[in-house]
């Protein structure tokens, strides 16, 4: 294992924690191709023009479509010598001169050369251009070492002359005594650095680059006390995240407010841990099918994301002392932090389908650290996985701001639309239960103002209003809900309405409404359109829809009784057209039989299954079965109600 490099050589070989791009591999080594195309590369990594912290090139490794080819085809030791005689030689006529850090390994037996490129101090570089004797300035635009001024990006490189990152410069205001080792410790065992075994701890820092020597000592960069130290903001006043929770309604009084200090992967994964926490799973059986659909209030992903790049890109400078702010309202979270993007992007480039170009960015070593921890990823692959998590979780676009003095930016992310609805119901029963109705009735209300197209407040919302006697009111809901919610919900809120309706004793509207529903529904919609269609007396359609509900029906006791009932209503029709013994009334009675026979062995409460026994008596005395069977069925129907005086009047009767 390597005590050279901060970052785990296994890792490094597969892109974890590093992105690919920063990243280059030479399968071989030739002076005047591989030389000078390295020599070219240290120069584009040192330049650092996107501040992601230089990169590394691996030579003696193949590479196949864009990934390492492992166990790799190594390099002869004497070779390896010669290679890094040769590069720090030539590596003088980088302008201002410039060294690597070269790392010889041996992986799966096999030696291999790594050269770390950090980012210089000193930048921009130059390098001789091997075929006509100039230099140029080499800089990386994505996987590949380009000439700055042919691509556009000289003028942009020349501006960054000595201007350090503010999370890599000298903090001479701080002691390396400020640093924690265990700090430093805990981190390069996190991500299995070789750098580990380095028992001197000013060696270790200085590998670790997060001291630089100044004079006649060594000084922390910023980076080393926004992570090791014990408290960041001594030294950077705004460095944590303050979460805070509103409640629902005009006041919006606050529920919690939560703090995270400490270094800045401490403040991230305490945070992280917290949503974790607050984003519930919800999960929905399909009908027909075994499949479960699963929502979450806020996908933790895109929840990451954000804060994570939160973190990553704001500045640390002393004039900007606000921290990291995520407001969780009943309909949303916003992650706010300061101050906005830096220039060169626009509103426009915070789109799903746009990437945003590569300027550089504020922060370049707190990306690396982020990185190597797990807890971000490669640079342009945030906003994808935003818009994509919030995509397949259902929920609506994900929203970016800022204002023109680029002050703030702000990402807001809308709770998924059960979630505000099961939310607002959740406030509206409380407010109920502590005898406010009127508040209750507004919270609902306002809920449903603002999502007309969620089925569960349209439903809630509906059956309120006809309770009130508002039915012009519950009419213009409905219409408006179906205008709204997609078809597939129309069905559930239309049952609700019925039922409400019935309730009401308005069967009029009721039978109107039923007569409007779709001849095929999902098994659960069917099974509750069966149960109203037997409300209204039509039976014919309250079989239909049994028949459509499927298996929904037998394993539901309730659903099982009333289909039998409904097969008996239907026998007793045929009985009148066509006489007892026609042979679809016998069908009917005996698939009564068999329904109520199961209702029996279903798990139910005494009432149903005692009404059940006393149905299936009568089926088997009209299906002329032995009256031993009929007696047997209401001894067991009298046993469990032996109050019900129907049960023992019809047993007299036999």
């Amino acid at each position: 294992m390597s005590t050279i490099l901060p970052i785990n050589i296994d890792d490094l070989l597969r892109y974890q924690g590093v992105e690919s791009s920063r990243v280059e591999l030479k399968s071989s080594w030739d002076e005047k191709t591989t030389g000078q195309q390295v020599l070219k590369t240290i120069c584009a990594f040192a330049n650092d023009f996107q501040n992601l912290n230089g990169g590394y090139i691996v030579i003696g490794v193949e590479e196949d479509q864009g990934q390492a080819i492992l166990p790799p085809k190594g390099m002869a030791p004497k070779e390896l010598d010669a290679i890094q005689k040769w590069i720090r030689g030539h590596c003088n006529h980088l302008d201002p001169k410039y060294q690597p850090v070269m790392s010889p390994e041996v992986i799966s037996g096999k030696h291999i050369l790594v050269i770390w490129v950090p980012a210089s101090d000193v930048r921009p570089h130059s390098a001789p251009d091997s075929k006509k004797g100039d230099r140029k300035y080499y800089v990386r635009i994505g996987s590949e070492s380009v000439d700055a001024q042919k691509n556009g990006v000289l003028e942009q490189l020349m501006q960054l002359t000595a201007k350090t990152p503010f999370d890599d410069r000298r903090a001479f205001q701080a002691t390396i005594d400020d640093l924690r080792e265990s700090k430093v410790r805990e981190f390069l065992r996190d991500v299995r650095s070789g750098l580990l075994d380095e028992s001197n701890t000013k060696e270790l820092y200085r590998k670790f680059r997060i001291t630089v020597p100044a004079n006649s000592h060594d000084v922390p960069r910023n980076i080393g006390l926004m992570f090791f130290s014990d408290n960041p903001e001594n030294w950077f006043p705004g460095a944590r995240i303050e979460i805070v929770q509103y409640a629902a309604g005009a006041s919006g009084s606050v529920l919690e407010e939560k703090i995270f200090r400490g270094g800045l992967h401490e403040q991230l994964r305490g945070a992280l841990t917290y949503l974790e926490g607050i984003s519930s799973l919800h999960l929905e059986k399909q009908d027909a099918s075994f499949k479960v659909k699963g929502w979450v209030s806020y996908p933790i992903p895109a929840l990451r994301e954000a804060l994570v790049n939160a973190v990553y890109h704001r500045s640390y400078e002393p004039s900007i002392q606000e921290p990291v702010k995520m407001y969780l309202y009943p309909d949303r979270i916003e992650i706010i932090s300061y101050p906005g993007p830096v220039p060169g992007i626009q509103i426009g480039h915070f789109q799903q389908e746009l990437s945003v170009p590569p300027v550089p960015a504020r922060n370049r070593r707190i990306g690396d650290f982020l990185k190597e921890l797990r807890l971000a990823e490669g640079r342009g692959t945030g906003l994808p996985k935003i818009f994509r998590s919030m995509l397949e979780n259902g929920s609506q676009k994900p929203i970016f701001d800022f204002d023109e003095e680029r002050t703030y930016f702000r990402v807001t992310l809308p709770a998924h639309p059960e979630y505000v609805a099961i939310s607002a119901l959740r406030d509206a029963a409380h407010l109920k239960a502590i005898g406010n109705e009127p508040d209750s009735f507004r919270r609902i209300e306002n809920a449903w103002n603002a999502m007309p197209s969620s089925p569960s407040l349209t439903s809630e919302y509906i059956r309120i209003l006809v309770e009130k006697a508002r039915f012009i009111d519950a009419g213009t809901a409905f219409r408006k809900f179906q205008a709204a919610a997609p078809e597939s919900f129309h069905p559930f809120v239309t049952n609700v309405y019925i039922e409400s309706l019935l309730n009401a004793g308005r069967k009029g509207e009721a039978r109107s409404l039923m007569n409007k529903q779709p001849q095929y529904l999902a098994s659960t919609d069917a099974l509750d359109a069966a149960i109203l269609a037997r409300r209204l007396g039509n039976q014919n359609k309250a079989h239909h829809y049994f028949e459509r509900a499927g298996d929904a029906v037998f394993h539901d006791a309730r659903a099982l009784h009333e289909f039998a009932q409904t097969k008996i209503k239907l026998s007793s029709q045929e009985v009148r057209r066509r006489g007892r013994e026609s042979e679809s009334s016998r069908r009917l009675l005996h698939e009564a039989r068999e329904l109520l026979e199961r209702v029996t062995q279903l798990e139910a409460d005494r009432v149903r299954h005692a009404w059940a026994w006393r149905d299936l008596a009568n089926v088997k005395k009209w299906l002329k079965h032995p009256m031993q069977e009929v007696s047997a069925a209401y001894q067991n129907a009298i046993a469990l109600l032996p109050d019900e005086k129907r049960f023992q009047d019809e047993f007299s009767r036999l």
